[in-house]
């Protein structure tokens, strides 16, 4: 018979191999080389840590079921979950789960779990597997030997304080530094993806959270005064010139995925967005740095509709979730200080990405959403067709009034690309060329975003020639959000300049339909787009824009997504880098404008604005 302290030794032993097992199994999943199980006697610091998280669970629900083994399973399954969901963002997205993602949980209920659900690849096998696993947990349940006794206060006592701790460490409670050390574990909060080969998936995830928790940017108004005394003359000589009082209709159309194929090998330059290079003939158009790849559209329209470099907010992965309730100056309010009305068109859901809160704190009138378009709208594929954003634009252009800004984002050419494509049609997607070596799932992928692109295409066209009979002037403005999610076909394919998916860009386009010009190519980044039509418009009496405009030639090229942001080039971009990380800063604070030549304040201006107008759900305002 075993005495009580040889009863204990043998409970502490088999907690000990339990965490030890569960520590390599966590390493085994997550796959990463920085985490291996072969790393327990090298690096065993980085091993633990990524397991950490788990193994509070585990104590939690050791302290709650007295069972060991059937708890470490629960936890692991957990974890298998989060592991999961990151092999999918992967997958598509070329980029790991990071902290701000959990924002998506709310956004299930917004039109998210159609959308994202789409992306997910399920096993047929995996139905069995979860089947055998809850049989092994109801017979772990009824079968395993308690770890711990009956007794509920000292049980009570662990589970409060397991559950303390990780609640503490989720929240980014600082005293968890000592465990999670940047330097020891070779964080490099500028690539999820590489802080996550060195110290694991939930390493980087906890450091990332520890880094922006409750953290407030430092900003060096010396360095901003630095920047703006620099750049003052080029920021006055372009609001000298005053405004020109056309006040032209605008037109801004923010296509899902669109880029040029012909940056593919195989492929020839515009062979299939011909009427984007008949349009780019007649304006300003050229190669377009967006801070996302793949997904995360909200990205690149905040900083279109701000002006504002991500670049410089590297906790922020989606602004319209994380800056929920905060006023921020922009494009729209601006034009509307101008005299413009604004209308922002969606043919998706209006609560997805806190749309309809973001574009009224931005500075819209209206905002006309799927629940807005006729019940008959056309699809094409999975979402409503390009031709039907079409319609909806051209109804709600006025031939009196106002002038208008229309900022219209599609739907059709949105992923995913592999699976059921939807209803489309198969002799159209099916003749599509696809380059030699591209086989299997990766063909299926490419032809179905280049049919969809290619009315992307056909629509733009449409658009042009629409607007180009009006008697109003109206400007139009074309670009697309990313790069789509072709992984395999990009792998396989590969591109004319020999970089990867990441360091491609997009494509933008600026023309009057009814007055062409002659072309002009400049690569600029999503935010220096519009100090690029506000000039084209004649309407200059926005410092900040004009302050984008004459830094956008040094800092475009800058503009990637989060896992492919590069590094200035020289002293002089990195100084001027420098310095618009604290103007940038400033901006978003609304402690800029006192700053600038001629600028009124945030509060000034916002004072200025009409409240915006509520919507009923067919669009009309209230």
């Amino acid at each position: 018979m075993p005495t009580p302290r040889l009863r204990l030794l043998l409970r502490v032993s088999a907690a000990v191999l339990l965490a030890l097992l569960f520590a390599l199994a966590t390493g085994t999943l997550d796959g990463d080389p920085g985490v291996s199980p072969l790393k327990l006697f090298v690096a065993p610091r980085a091993l633990f840590a990524n397991a950490l998280p788990g193994l509070l669970l585990t104590i939690v629900l050791l302290a709650l079921t007295r069972r060991a083994l059937l708890s470490a399973l629960l936890a692991f399954g957990a974890q298998s979950l989060l592991y999961w969901v990151n092999a999918e963002k992967v997958a598509n997205l070329a980029s790991p789960v990071v902290p701000a993602d959990f924002h998506m949980l709310g956004q299930l209920r917004e039109g998210g779990a159609h959308l994202l659900g789409g992306y997910a690849h399920f096993n047929p096998g995996w139905l069995l597997a979860a089947i055998a696993g809850v049989l092994l947990l109801i017979a772990l349940w009824r079968y395993e030997p308690p770890l711990l006794p009956r007794r509920a206060a000292p049980r009570a006592g662990i589970a409060v304080c397991a559950f303390a701790a990780l609640v503490s460490l989720c929240t980014g409670w600082s005293a968890w530094r000592i465990v999670y050390d940047k330097s020891a574990l070779a964080f490099q909060p500028w690539s999820a993806g590489e802080s996550a080969k060195s110290g694991g998936l939930i390493t980087m995830l906890a450091l990332y959270r520890l880094d922006y928790a409750g953290s407030h940017t430092k900003v060096d108004t010396q360095a901003a005064r630095a920047l703006l005394g620099s750049t003052e003359d080029a920021v006055r000589a372009r609001m000298a010139a005053g405004n020109d009082g056309l006040r032209p209709d605008i037109v801004i159309v923010q296509s899902e995925s669109f880029f040029d194929p012909g940056r593919m090998r195989g492929y020839a330059p515009f062979q299939f967005i011909p009427n984007f290079e008949r349009l780019a003939s007649q304006g300003e158009s050229g190669p377009l740095y967006v801070p996302t790849f793949g997904g995360g559209t909200i990205r690149t329209e905040f900083e279109v509709l701000t002006g504002l470099p991500l670049r410089y907010f590297p906790q922020v992965q989606f602004p319209y979730l994380q800056f929920s309730g905060k006023v921020i100056p922009g494009l729209a309010r601006t034009l509307r200080s101008n005299g413009y009305t604004t209308i922002a068109i969606h043919d998706n859901y209006r609560g997805f990405w806190n749309r309809a809160s973001a574009l009224q704190r931005l500075g819209f009138d209206r905002f006309i959403a799927i629940d807005g378009f006729p019940k008959n709208v056309p699809h094409d594929g999975h979402y409503v067709a390009d031709s039907a954003l079409t319609d909806e634009i051209l109804k709600q252009l006025r031939d009196s009034g106002p002038p208008q800004l229309i900022f219209a984002i599609s739907m059709e050419a949105h992923g995913p690309y592999d699976g059921d494509p939807g209803p489309i049609n198969l002799a159209e997607r099916d003749a599509i060329p696809v380059p030699p070596g591209v086989t299997g799932v990766a063909k299926t992928m490419l032809q179905n975003y280049l049919y969809h692109l290619r009315h992307a295409d056909e629509q733009l066209g449409r658009l042009a020639d629409a607007l180009s009979r009006r008697a109003r002037p109206t400007l139009l403005m074309f670009y697309g959000d990313h790069l789509p999610a072709l992984g395999q076909a990009f792998d396989v394919n590969g591109f004319k300049d020999g970089q990867d998916q990441l360091a491609q860009s997009g494509s933008w386009l600026l023309i009057d339909p009814a007055h062409p010009r002659e072309s002009r190519s400049e690569a600029l980044a999503a935010w220096a787009l519009p100090g690029q039509l506000l000039e084209r418009a004649g309407i200059r009496d926005d410092a900040w824009f004009a302050l984008t405009d004459v830094v956008a030639p040094q800092l475009s090229p800058l503009t990637r997504a989060p896992n492919a942001q590069p590094v200035p080039e020289d002293a002089q971009q990195l100084a001027l880098d420098q310095g618009m990380t604290n103007v940038a800063q400033l901006r978003l604070k609304g402690k800029l404008q006192q700053l600038m030549p001629d600028g009124d304040t945030e509060a000034e201006l916002a004072a200025r604005m009409p409240h915006p107008q509520a919507q009923t759900p067919n669009g009309a305002s209230q």
